[in-house]
């Protein structure tokens, strides 16, 4: 089995996907909600398929001095995950280590893969709704033949990176992503494969991306991720001539 670590911040305004507060009329209490529906959708995802769930969470030690509350924020992922998951029994929370994403997403992925001994193991910052379950599985059969395998998203980023062996992956995780995190696994001798793009939720221009999509599943009655698509519906969340806005 593939343990699917979820990096995730609690989800505190202000500190939820800051850039959509900047580039679309999303108020920070709204991106913070969007981004705890999406890890709810994420943390589902990861329960329906063969993975194993591990909510690898930021603590309050290296969250900015002006996002921490009276909560910790292991409690705070937790009560969301049990809002999430049919069994939350079943998941598994471990806190970051890091100053850096490169940082934290690779001690966590070196960790399992040296100290435990899994035998693969897949990072995701859990902003990406339609990570399903079918494709959290197709990834974990093609980890079966090649030692790297990633999902692209938009920008150059990914919204899924998995090893059967670590890489180097210092600074891997911030410009020219996907590149980089190819780079790295050709300089270990890893076999690359890649799953389909599926857009990772920033920015206003993400949004133009992924909404259409969310819309037309909704509208031709498909499966499409819960909580997500029903943060999308109940805000009028749709994409006008070109522009992010709320259509309430």
């Amino acid at each position: 089995m593939t343990v699917v670590a979820v990096l995730a911040d609690p989800p505190r305004p202000g500190l939820a996907l800051p850039e959509l507060v900047e580039t679309t009329p999303l108020s920070a209490a709204d991106a913070a909600d969007l981004y705890a529906a999406v890890l709810k959708d994420t943390f589902r995802a990861v329960e329906r398929s063969g993975g194993d769930l591990l909510v690898n969470f930021r603590p309050d030690d290296l969250l900015p001095d002006e996002y921490v509350s009276d909560t910790a924020s292991e409690a705070q992922l937790r009560a969301l995950a049990g809002d999430a998951l049919e069994d939350v029994t079943e998941a598994r929370f471990e806190p970051q280590v890091g100053s850096t994403l490169s940082a934290r997403a690779g001690n966590t992925a070196t960790h399992l893969l040296r100290e435990e001994g899994v035998d693969s193991v897949a990072v995701t910052r859990g902003t990406a709704p339609l990570l399903t379950r079918t494709v959290i599985d197709s990834a974990a059969m093609k980890l079966r033949g090649n030692q790297t395998v990633l999902g692209p998203s938009t920008r150059g980023r990914t919204y899924y990176a998995g090893f059967t062996a670590p890489v180097d992956y210092e600074a891997a995780f911030e410009t020219a992503e996907l590149e980089t995190l190819v780079d790295r696994a050709n300089d270990a001798g890893h076999r690359v494969e890649f799953l389909p793009m599926h857009v990772g939720v920033d920015t206003a221009a993400d949004l133009r991306d992924l909404l259409p999509v969310l819309w037309g599943r909704i509208e031709t009655e498909r499966v499409v991720p819960e909580h997500t698509a029903t943060f999308v519906h109940e805000h009028g969340l749709r994409v006008r001539d070109g522009a992010v806005v709320l259509d309430e």
